[in-house]
């Protein structure tokens, strides 16, 4: 059985930082593209951030560009997600995802395979 853990999320007062992990079991996705999503309460999921597999090309929704940083360790199974300078706008439940089918960045939803079952980021003024 393939599955995503996430962890790491919490509360966070607006300007901190957080680092998020996402481990894989039952297969191995260091070959897949991967991503972080986020969904807000009363709004749809959203892209937030992919990586390749070989973390050459990263890409990322334009409100947390220079704030958030996306990585993988292939050796580990391990996909990462540093927050910086969170905001209030950044609570949501984050989600990582990887694809079976691509291994460059992909953004859309449909795209990935394989989803965790998220972690609460909550930031507080």
């Amino acid at each position: 059985q393939v599955q995503l853990v996430e962890s790491g999320g919490g509360l966070v007062q607006a300007g901190g930082s957080l680092r998020l992990s996402c481990g894989a079991s039952g297969r191995t996705f260091s070959r897949n593209a991967m991503g972080w999503f986020r969904q807000a309460p009363g709004k749809e999921r959203e892209f937030v951030a992919s990586i390749s597999w070989t973390s050459g090309i990263t890409r990322y929704t334009d409100s947390v560009k220079g704030r958030f940083t996306i990585s993988r360790d292939n050796a580990k199974g391990t996909l990462y997600l540093q927050m910086n300078s969170l905001k209030l706008e950044d609570t949501a439940v984050y989600y990582c995802a990887a694809s079976s089918r691509f291994r460059e960045v992909v953004l859309a939803t449909t795209e990935y395979d394989y989803w965790g079952q998220g972690t609460q980021v909550t930031v507080s003024s």
